[in-house]
């Protein structure tokens, strides 16, 4: 199995090249350069399998330079010894007739990056062992929230690697930037960066395609390499919980085989809901694709339009880690409605660096139209869906997954689409609780951690232990930067 990069096909890597990489070196992102697909009974068979077998069956044929025992292995590890709070792993729960709640937030950083950034450091090291690597990866990260801490927990003390996590300063939740910077590790850093999350996201890109930096890394000892959903290694486990959760409705008797499911997604960087798409390239029985935004809506502007336009209005909500107006996995989509044109992909993508938007052609508008549907809120929106679900379903829901629950209302009312559909949730509640609580009707709200257990005794509800045993960690100061001076930060980190 190859992996091309979206902006030229020319360039191929073996799995353990791409992931070792992360990007292109062209500013591509790889993708599998054929699909495999399930066999006919795949879904049967994977009915009672437990997800780390499930995730075993679904990743070994986009990693045939990996043996089915090191892939078992790394799904024990990610996945197993209690690192998640529910056997299930990614348990499917009912919230009424025909809408299920994927729950992908019962790992250590109570997020659902766990679910790859578990995996990730092992196919990351075994790609290092494979490649005959010597030097150290350095692994940049940027993040709107979760990301960063699901990365520096996932590579905590990994050898051969270093982290260093941006975040926009001001732009994550108390929560989100509390965990990261209580997060324990000799070979770990986290900087807040000045402006917002895309300014985070574009400088790490800038730095992963500086030829004289890398040559002056090189010389250290050190090579980039990425943690964020550019990196192949982050995607394909995110393509594992969508077949797990199609094989657990099977499983639970909720559908009949082969009948399709819709799925509609919180999401920013369009990596979660991409995930989706791949498992239904093969062979998963998924319908339509709802993709839900807050109110920084580039994508529902771009999937309803064509046109993809940054110039915007930036808006810092209650749902951070969708504050995103640069979403870099869209481009593995285009590559796909193109017909894996990299020409086509590289003319928009050098249009959205040199005037900040491009417009596809008809064509490629009409196939995101024909499989997406999307929709957005406003906080307002967000906060009464989080009162409306614990009032009338008691389901307790943070903001993220609150976005898309109001999304999917809107469109059922508008389609009379009735098809059976999965909901992903992204985060626990409790990573919010202060708007969580404001949603519910509280108007005196702790500070600092004592608002994890107001939001506990409100609701009854226990909170994730990582969460609740915050308050006992020792809190560092992060590094500081502005987005000209990443560079200075990432080798004075190295140094």
């Amino acid at each position: 199995m190859y992996y091309v990069s979206t902006r030229n096909k020319g360039t191929k890597k073996l799995a353990a090249e791409a992931i070792a990489q992360g990007l292109s070196r062209d500013g591509g992102l790889f993708t599998p350069e054929v699909f495999p697909k399930l066999s006919g009974n795949a879904l049967e068979t994977m009915r009672d399998m437990s997800y780390q077998q499930r995730a075993v069956y679904v990743m070994k044929p986009f990693l045939d330079d990996f043996t089915v025992s090191e892939l078992t292995a790394y799904a024990k590890r990610a996945y197993g010894d209690n690192k998640f709070d529910v056997k299930e792993v990614a348990p499917v729960r009912q919230v009424d007739d025909g809408t299920y709640c994927l729950e992908l937030w019962h790992g250590p950083t109570c997020a659902f990056k766990d679910m790859a950034l578990q995996m990730l450091p092992h196919l990351l090291v075994g790609s290092l062992t494979k490649n005959a690597e010597e030097k150290t990866a350095c692994i940049l990260v940027a993040t709107s929230g979760d990301t960063g801490k699901a990365a520096l927990e996932g590579f905590r003390d990994v050898d051969k690697t270093r982290i260093l996590v941006f975040y926009p300063h001001g732009g994550v939740s108390a929560i989100q930037e509390l965990q990261m910077l209580t997060q324990q590790g000799k070979n770990i850093g986290v900087c807040a960066v000045e402006g917002n999350f895309d300014d985070a996201q574009s400088g790490v890109k800038r730095l992963f395609s500086d030829e004289e930096l890398r040559e002056t890394l090189a010389e250290r000892g050190y090579f980039f390499s990425s943690a964020n959903s550019i990196n192949w290694g982050r995607v394909l486990p995110q393509v594992v919980y969508y077949v797990s959760a199609y094989c657990d409705l099977l499983r639970d008797e909720k559908i009949q085989p082969g009948q399709k499911v819709n799925v509609c997604v919180p999401t920013g960087n369009f990596g979660d809901i991409l995930a989706a798409f791949y498992a239904r390239e093969m062979g998963v029985p998924l319908g339509r694709f709802i993709c839900a935004s807050n109110q920084n809506k580039v994508l529902t502007d771009f999937i309803r339009t064509g046109i993809y336009d940054r110039n915007r209005t930036f808006y810092n909500t209650i749902s951070p880690s969708m504050d995103i107006l640069i979403s870099s996995n869209l481009e593995r989509m285009i590559f796909e409605f193109t017909g894996r044109s990299d020409a086509e992909v590289r003319s928009y993508m050098e249009q959205l660096a040199g005037q900040g938007r491009y417009e596809v052609s008809d064509s490629v508008r009409a196939r995101f139209q024909e499989n997406f549907s999307a929709g957005f809120c406003d906080d307002d929106q967000t906060r009464a869906m989080i009162a409306k679900l614990w009032n009338e379903k008691s389901y307790l829901t943070d903001p993220h997954t609150a976005v898309a629950f109001h999304v999917l209302e809107e469109y059922r009312e508008k389609t009379g689409d009735d098809t059976p559909t999965l909901v992903v949730s992204t985060a626990s509640p409790f990573k919010f609780c202060s708007d969580v609580l404001t949603a519910l009707g509280e108007q005196d709200i702790a500070q600092g951690t004592d608002v994890i257990a107001q939001l506990a005794a409100k609701t009854g509800v226990a909170a994730p232990a990582p969460l609740a045993g915050l308050e006992h960690l020792k809190s560092h100061a992060p590094l500081l930067s502005t987005p000209a001076d990443m560079e200075k930060t990432v080798l004075d980190f190295l140094s």
